[in-house]
């Protein structure tokens, strides 16, 4: 199973700047989405990302360069998946539940929790609002593709149906991911290989680790 040690960002914590936080996690090591589980869905767009956490939030910031970008949904909790999205799923101990973290290429984000796909509930509206994000597309060099990126600060507290104070040691489940539903070219790609015989998301068994520092 894959894992990733997550470093800890002393000092760093939700008041930060997105700026700040975004020239860190340039800095970070990067890790690399390289799976497209289903045959059907070949298109793999390049999407890098790096993690690290602080006193109270994780923090996350995606590259992604692709041949189109759509950016339909611009309200909290509409459908970015269907848009140029990105997403972050993590789950706790053992417990089957987990928590799903999507936002499409300008920050519209959509984030729940449950067991699977079909059983799950919306954070609340207070809670979701909680999480910032920091959104920048730009062209490449020879306008092949366009090249975005998304920072995102995930405060302890949107893991509401938690009591998390710290991270520090934790092993983790989770999963990174990089979907368009709508795009010419719909695709599925993911940091942890899936092996299901159509696309879904929502499977904690193919979740890989992250253990926090």
């Amino acid at each position: 199973m894959i894992s990733l040690l997550v470093p800890f960002l002393n000092g760093v914590d939700q008041q930060a700047s997105l700026h700040e936080i975004s020239f860190l996690l340039d800095n970070a090591p990067k890790q690399k989405l390289d799976y497209v589980p289903w045959a059907a869905y070949p298109y793999r767009p390049e999407v890098l990302f790096s993690i690290a956490y602080g006193n109270d939030a994780v923090f996350i910031k995606y590259f992604v360069k692709e041949k189109t970008v759509r950016a339909v949904n611009n309200t909290l909790n509409s459908p970015v998946y269907k848009d140029s999205c990105v997403e972050f799923f993590i789950g706790f101990d053992d417990e089957t539940a987990y928590y799903n973290f999507e936002f499409n290429c300008i920050g519209a984000h959509l984030s729940g929790y449950g067991e699977n796909n079909m059983n799950r509930r919306l954070l609340p509206e207070h809670i979701s609002r909680q999480i910032k994000y920091k959104a920048v597309l730009t062209n490449d060099d020879n306008n092949e593709t366009i090249a975005w990126e998304l920072t995102l600060l995930i405060p302890f507290t949107a893991f509401c149906y938690h009591a998390i104070d710290s991270l520090k040691g934790k092993n983790c489940v989770a999963n990174f991911y990089k979907c368009g539903d709508e795009l010419p070219e719909p695709h599925f790609v993911s940091w942890s290989n899936i092996q299901w015989p159509q696309p879904n998301f929502h499977l904690r068994q193919f979740f890989g680790t992250l253990l926090f520092e």
